[in-house]
């Protein structure tokens, strides 16, 4: 009798957890990023925030919908920004300052969660990063300090460095706050800093080789949408024209490129979901503090530094996360 009665539970508790199953409402997530959909690191990103998120307990298909957009051509980001505010959505996820500046023109009240932005107040986005006090919030990307970092690792790799070409496009509020740090702490280390903006491709290759005519030159690549969807060209003329450079992320050495120090991107996108949970829970942008990285990773290619004719210090190889050989 007990396992009869408690087989005839289970078939009444069974429509009550499908039918609450069926009720509940399921949220609508914008995202909009800058790398095209095919893009590896882009799909690793996008990966990671629904493994944050799935672990907060919201699931594609069950409790939440996403609806992605691609912008590779940062020009035309108009168009898919305007068209994810028009779906309405409960919130909108940003991957870059260009494109949280595009989302933040079409609604200044849907909650719109940030991440690899570098200059969250220069940018307009929140009035201070313990309050931001409109609708963005999210997590930053770098600080102008990092600057120092990798003009002091390419001096290391490379002592007889004298120009360093900082990278990026000028469009972008990060790209000047990027450049003054370096240019504060570049004569310390007597090294000179040649800005270099790129919009295109074609401004990417025409600016190395132009930049390489002169001796004992290395690159600088900060974090930008224009260096990172040509990030196989960078590497490639790097290479050519033998030019020492360091990059913001591992994306670049895992390729082929010399070095890289920053964040840990795929765990921010990660962490980034504990922000987009808040919000879908009730938790407005304006209370939720801007959050700084708290994971960097430093990797060296190898192969790359001795094709460049370089030798690594052993003080660089003691702290590297991760080797390529």
């Amino acid at each position: 009798m007990r396992r009869r009665e408690f087989i005839a539970g289970l078939a009444v508790a069974w429509p009550l957890v499908t039918r609450a199953q069926q009720g509940e409402r399921v949220r609508r997530i914008g995202l909009l990023t800058g790398l095209a959909a095919d893009d590896p690191e882009m799909q690793a990103r996008i990966a990671a925030l629904r493994q944050g998120l799935e672990r907060l307990g919201w699931s594609e298909g069950r409790n939440l919908r996403i609806d992605y957009r691609y912008a590779p051509d940062i020009s035309q980001v108009r168009a898919p920004a305007k068209e994810l505010i028009d779906l309405q959505p409960d919130l909108m996820f940003a991957s870059s300052t260009a494109i949280a500046a595009a989302l933040q023109r079409e609604s200044r009240t849907i909650p719109i969660v940030f991440v690899e932005v570098s200059d969250a107040i220069g940018s307009g986005f929140v009035a201070s990063l313990p309050r931001p006090g409109g609708n963005l919030t999210g997590f930053l990307q770098i600080e102008a300090s990092i600057t120092g970092k990798w003009l002091g690792m390419l001096k290391e790799i490379a002592p007889r460095l004298a120009r360093a070409a900082i990278m990026g496009d000028p469009k972008t509020p990060p790209y000047d706050y990027l450049l003054q740090a370096a240019a504060a702490v570049a004569p310390s280390l007597a090294i000179e800093v040649v800005p270099t903006r790129v919009e295109t491709a074609a401004d990417i290759e025409s600016a190395i080789v132009s930049f390489a005519r002169v001796p004992n030159g290395g690159l600088v690549v900060p974090p930008a949408l224009t260096t990172t969807q040509s990030r196989n060209l960078i590497i490639a003329l790097a290479d050519q024209y033998r030019l020492p450079a360091v990059y913001s992320g591992r994306f670049f050495v895992a390729p082929g490129g010399l070095m890289s120090y920053g964040p840990d991107r795929i765990d921010t996108w990660r962490q980034s979901a504990t922000y987009v949970d808040r919000i879908l829970r009730g938790d407005k942008p304006a209370d939720l503090p801007v959050q700084a990285p708290t994971k960097f990773e430093f990797i060296i290619n190898l192969k790359t530094a001795k094709a460049l004719g370089l030798t690594i210090p052993e003080t660089l190889l003691a702290t590297a996360d991760e080797v390529i050989q």
